[in-house]
């Protein structure tokens, strides 16, 4: 048990003085950062950087854009993606199998594999330097993660439901809406947090689509803090602070049902 905490102390401090570091360096100056790295801010706490990355950098057309790809990239993708984990675990035979196998043969394909393709069909498209294109690219690359996900999920629903619901006149709508849905909240909420923080982070499909700045989402625009011979550490960690506020704050709210559908159908 004593080795147990120790591991799991250390462990916490390991998490933790990267963590304090990133949150004294967004208080300083450059000059500071680079002089003295490791000490405090000599003038205290102060929020100048902040105030700063939001209005002298525009962070804050930037974190739009992300919270706008984000958002619609996730909820877009669930609600296809529940469809047809609902339609795979419905059908229950070949068919459902080779639409299963279908959407997980989708997950054995690194993004990176599909960049020159992908940017070509965008461009025939004319989506580059668009946020539509994100978010149907989004959409594309992860549709096969959320399919497997829930269909896990669904798979361990009672079947006498579906079966007492046909007796009641239900049709499949109705089933999907009012059954499947509502038991499926738990595996739903895990499967959004994943999401979440993968099209959060994503900085390749930016890179990749992205070169004006009214379009830029926050991971490519902290780009913009690193330059070739110098970077600015206390606006890039600024940032990146800011970035991670909302991962971990819809964390906070929804890590119950993370838990619940991480553990979902463990023990039958």
């Amino acid at each position: 048990m004593f080795f147990r905490r120790f591991a799991i102390f250390i462990y916490a401090v390991l998490i933790l003085i990267p963590l304090i570091m990133v949150m004294l360096t967004s208080m300083k100056t450059r000059e500071e950062t680079f002089q003295n790295p490791l000490g405090l801010p000599e003038a205290g706490i102060n929020f100048d950087n902040f105030i700063s990355i939001f209005y002298e950098q525009t962070m804050a057309g930037y974190f739009v854009n992300s919270a706008t790809v984000t958002l619609f990239s996730v909820t877009l993708t669930l609600f296809f993606a529940s469809m047809i984990a609902y339609g795979i675990t419905r059908l229950n035979n070949w068919k459902g199998n080779s639409l299963f196998g279908l959407f997980s043969l989708g997950m054995m394909v690194p993004p990176q594999v599909n960049m020159v393709p992908l940017y070509s069909l965008v461009l025939n498209l004319g989506l580059t330097n668009s946020l539509l294109g994100l978010i149907l690219v989004n959409i594309a690359s992860t549709l096969p993660v959320a399919v497997f996900i829930l269909t896990g999920f669904m798979k361990t629903l009672p079947k006498e439901l579906f079966e007492a619901s046909t007796v009641d006149g239900a049709d499949n709508w109705k089933m999907y809406a009012k059954v499947t849905l509502p038991l499926s909240l738990p595996s739903l909420s895990a499967t959004a947090i994943f999401l979440f923080v993968m099209h959060w982070n994503d900085l390749l499909y930016p890179l990749l689509f992205i070169t004006d700045n009214a379009y830029k989402t926050l991971p490519l625009a902290l780009l913009d803090f690193q330059g070739q011979y110098s970077t600015n550490y206390p606006m890039l960690f600024t940032g990146v602070l800011i970035a991670s506020a909302p991962m971990v704050i819809m964390y906070i709210f929804l890590q119950r049902y993370f838990v619940a559908g991480m553990t979902s159908g463990a023990v039958k």
